[in-house]
């Protein structure tokens, strides 16, 4: 697999056994892929078409993605909710039966070990659909080294998602009037002509989507089939992750974004992601002792007066004050919408305001950037929440 850079030389990605083929490869390869990254330990499309008309086809109509690369950690067992509640500072004891949560796995020393979605599947089985890193093994490890008696696995599942605001119609012309009852962030136990899935209203856009996810992986390629049939009339198409609407959405990607170096309070909005809870969860004193003494950065977002953008960063930028470095941007990219570029960006705590000057040392110069909030839009979620009757 070949992918032309700006300089219109050539970088090759050579597919071999070491890395995992997700069930839909084949049907991203005959649907156009062009380039594709390693992203837990599996092929993720990267590259289809031009990234402003997949943008833009997300927006206006719906997209299909091919994200196995989410990988589930399953937890079960008579203490599987327990000890799910044991690994995150979220407070899960609430979470019903089908309800799913945005969770914080968090280490030790309150770092953010993974940022997963997780769904309650049955009484005593949990599901985390994992961000890039091998949070399975970390949840095994803690398993082993406590009193808990559960099961950690990592099934046979495999999700993609239908995103975009025809993704409705799509799913209802697939499921029927039942996908009508799944709310935001809630899951559907049910099957496709037999082929067996589980569905979250959920999704890396900011925009109303679905997640399916398939657990008989011998017919990926044909629910891929299945759902871009169903999407004919809406004018559906296969995109890779989008960049610029995860970060107007204010969706964060672990390992880019933040890492296990990094805990809730360093990020604008995820303080109230630690939840007073009694129980007692890995890190909770950690994080109760950052929230008393305050942290010494933050990362927020920001806005660079930049005319376009490369379709991602390969290497974070440094940022300066007053001609000292004060921190680093990890995320950019061009918003056809807002018709800038905005990104995340780490700065010490005095500068972690919005609307703060700096100035970004990047690879095509020196460029003039302004600290903003985040989300950049749709800061209430109105758009992926919305009732459906």
């Amino acid at each position: 697999m070949e992918k032309r850079l700006e300089n219109n030389s050539f970088t090759k990605l050579y597919f071999g056994t070491w890395n995992r083929k997700s069930p839909f490869f084949q049907s991203t390869q005959k649907y156009g892929a062009k380039a594709y990254d390693i992203y837990c330990h599996m092929y993720l499309p990267i590259y289809y078409d031009d990234p402003v008309k997949e943008y833009w086809a997300l927006v206006n109509d719906v997209t299909l993605w091919d994200v196995s690369v989410e990988r589930i950690v399953e937890i079960t067992g008579p203490d599987a909710s327990e000890f799910t509640n044991y690994l995150t500072c979220r407070d899960l004891t609430k979470c019903a039966v089908g309800q799913g949560k945005y969770m914080l796995v968090t280490a030790p020393d309150g770092g953010i070990v993974n940022d997963p979605v997780l769904m309650r599947i049955g009484e005593n089985q949990w599901w985390m659909a994992l961000a890039n890193n091998d949070a399975g093994l970390y949840a095994l490890g803690a398993a082993v080294n406590s009193k808990f008696n559960v099961k950690v696995t990592e099934p046979e599942v495999y999700p993609v998602q239908v995103q975009g605001p025809k993704s409705i119609k799509v799913m209802q012309t697939l499921f029927g009037n039942k996908i009508l009852q799944v709310k935001y962030y809630w899951t559907l136990e049910t099957d496709l002509d037999g082929i067996p899935v589980v569905i979250s209203r959920t999704g890396w856009t900011g925009e109303m989507g679905y997640e399916i996810y398939l657990r008989d992986p011998s017919r990926g390629n044909e629910l891929w089939e299945r759902i871009m049939e169903a999407g004919k009339a809406h004018n559906i198409r296969p995109i890779a992750p989008c960049e610029a609407r995860k970060i107007e959405a204010g969706i964060l990607n672990h390992g880019q974004s933040m890492t296990i170096a990094n805990n809730p309070y360093e990020i604008m909005g995820f303080e109230r992601l630690v939840e007073e809870q009694s129980a007692d969860y890995i890190g909770k004193q950690a994080l109760a002792k950052i929230k008393q003494e305050g942290v010494k950065k933050r990362m927020l977002g920001i806005k660079v007066a930049l005319e376009r953008t490369a379709l991602w960063m390969e290497d974070a930028w440094p940022v300066y004050k007053d001609g000292k470095q004060i921190g680093k941007i990890t995320d950019l990219a061009w918003s056809p919408r807002l018709k800038q570029n905005i990104g995340y960006v780490w700065v010490q705590t005095a500068y972690s305001s919005p609307d703060v000057e700096l100035e970004i040392h990047s690879v095509d110069g020196k460029l003039k950037g302004i600290t903003s909030q985040i989300p950049f839009i749709d800061p209430k979620k109105k758009t992926p929440s919305v009732q459906i009757t």
